[in-house]
């Protein structure tokens, strides 16, 4: 497994061992042979983020969201233990963090998107403490219990950001968990519970924003459009929010006093990504959105959050995106002249409201419609669909999608919602 016993070229190189990067070079490295691909990943854990709303609700153990890398990485890939610095997509090489160089005839790029902590001012030095936490970190998402449960009353806070983040659903879904907790401690009239996001709506398809506004409304949970955090002063126990948008307080910022606060940090692409030629203009991978083929460089793919496709960064998205790719890649390295397979913007949100309830919001990000899986409305709160995204989700995402098996749920689709009723 050592960077300095590794060879310096590969027929494939993928960067990125996360969900999106295992879930190709699985598949890839099996179909390749052993030793003609390598995956360049720096963490020694790999973790299952979907579970990590479910671990700042209470309702998961943190220790069931990660595995060593050793463990996922498939057995005939080399996995190269550092951070990737810089690709040269002219020269074929990825520069590693100790200016070593790999050679690739064919380059995924998995890297995954970078939280932005130190975008908000403030929040670097309070984060995990002061009441602030947040689930999108390893490192702070069991602050977000154990400050749930020290709540008593007063304002509980929760952030969405102005940035494309992955998981977009997973900053209200802890609202909705906080306000059960409260709920069971006989406390929740002591608390207002306040969701700020940047954006204009709740949820970006109208389907489930319309659900989501009615749960927040049952749930007596404020919600906030246009407020973008700018600033946590965790000592005096304050939130900054700057408003965004076209209206007469466009502009101007509010704060808020918080006894609890959950913060979305903004995110943004990795510099070796944003500073290469492989970027567009926002810094994300250039890939055509249907094949997700380099749009210059056509030994280059990319899926996931780090790429420049226009839906929704979810893990749902770069399993269904995987297939895509494995496909045109494949063919594209055996010569096959065939038409490329086509990736339909597809992504899905599992929106937990609650302790065996769930909305499962599943569309294509491309065309805005729902595209559900299944034959009831999932737009409904639903024990089935949260059993799914707990239980059963989790142990194909170990089981399937890391080792290449798992494509999304199309087939499934056609037997249990064969005429798309919803």
């Amino acid at each position: 497994m050592s960077t300095s016993a590794a060879p310096s070229s590969y027929k494939l190189v993928v960067v990125g061992g996360g969900a999106a990067g295992l879930a190709v070079s699985s598949t890839l490295s099996r179909k390749l042979g052993k030793g003609e691909v390598a995956v360049i990943e720096p963490s020694r854990i790999h973790y299952q983020q979907p579970l990590f709303t479910f671990v700042g609700g209470g309702l998961k153990d943190f220790k069931d969201t990660h595995r060593p890398t050793s463990e996922v990485v498939p057995p005939e890939a080399q996995w190269i233990d550092q951070a990737a610095a810089d690709i040269d997509p002219e020269a074929n090489t990825v520069t590693l963090a100790d200016g070593s160089k790999v050679s690739y005839e064919y380059l995924v790029v998995a890297a995954g998107i970078e939280l932005n902590f130190g975008g908000i001012k403030g929040l670097e030095e309070t984060i995990g403490k002061n009441g602030v936490a947040s689930n999108y970190s390893p490192k702070y998402v069991q602050k977000t219990y154990e400050f749930l449960q020290d709540v008593r009353g007063g304002n509980a806070l929760f952030t969405m950001p102005a940035t494309p983040i992955k998981c977009a659903g997973a900053p209200q879904k802890i609202a909705y968990l906080a306000d059960e907790l409260f709920r069971g401690k006989g406390i929740r009239d002591n608390v207002t519970i306040n969701y700020y996001t940047a954006l204009g709506k709740i949820f970006a398809v109208d389907k489930y924003a319309d659900a989501m506004n009615a749960v927040a409304k049952s749930r007596d949970i404020n919600v906030n459009l246009f407020h973008d955090l700018v600033e946590v002063d965790g000592a005096a126990k304050k939130a900054t929010f700057k408003i965004l948008g076209s209206g007469p307080k466009a502009g101007e910022t509010v704060s808020v006093p918080y006894e609890f606060l959950h913060v979305t940090p903004p995110m943004k692409p990795f510099d070796f990504i944003k500073n290469s030629k492989i970027a567009n203009a926002a810094g994300f991978v250039d890939v055509d959105q249907y094949t997700l083929q380099h749009s210059r460089y056509s030994n280059i793919y990319s899926l996931g959050d780090c790429s420049s496709l226009p839906t929704s960064k979810t893990a749902a998205a770069a399993a269904a995106q995987s297939s895509v790719l494995k496909l045109n890649l494949l063919n594209q390295i055996k010569g096959n002249k065939v038409p490329a397979a086509q990736y339909d913007g597809y992504t899905s949100c599992p929106l937990v409201t609650g302790k065996h309830k769930l909305v499962l919001a599943e569309f294509s990000g491309y065309t805005g419609s729902p595209h559900e899986t299944f034959f009831f409305n999932q737009a409904n709160e639903h024990a089935f669909s949260y059993w799914l995204t707990a239980d059963l989700l989790p142990e194909i995402y170990w089981k399937s999608m890391l080792k290449g098996t798992w494509g999304g749920p199309s087939s499934i689709r056609k037997v249990a919602n064969p005429t798309s009723v919803n």
